[in-house]
């Protein structure tokens, strides 16, 4: 779930601060109860209403990282997915497990076609 912008964020606690009850302003502004009253907390703790970091675990195979897994399809574009696992840990000293590696090559938009994999055709979307 996507962060709701700083600007309503700002709107909601100036709206509390101007003296309207929380759920009256989590009705007008169509959050929850608890979202009103944590980005109260937040303003006065901090001072800031800026969104946190979302929590979770890096990549194994970051963005930096995509440009050497292309070339790695690119040299062996047969391989299978426990192949190219082993040639991602040779490379790179990095253990990933076929889900992962899948994953990333699925993020390059590269395809298993017929024994290969193969580039993103020029015609398809680049989203």
């Amino acid at each position: 779930m996507k962060a709701y912008s700083p600007d309503l964020r700002s709107k909601i606690v100036a709206a509390v601060d101007a003296g309207r009850p929380k759920a009256e302003v989590a009705r007008v502004f169509s959050v929850g109860l608890s979202t009103v009253k944590r980005y109260l907390k937040q303003h006065h703790e901090t001072g800031s209403l800026a969104p946190k970091r979302s929590s979770g675990r890096p990549p194994t195979i970051r963005p930096d990282q995509h440009d050497l897994l292309r070339a790695q399809l690119e040299a062996h574009p047969d391989g299978f997915l426990d192949e190219h696992c082993c040639w991602w840990d040779e490379r790179t000293g990095v253990r990933v497990s076929t889900s992962t590696m899948s994953r990333a090559i699925r993020r390059l938009r590269w395809t298993r076609k017929k024994g290969r994999w193969v580039p993103p055709n020029e015609t398809s979307d680049a989203a």
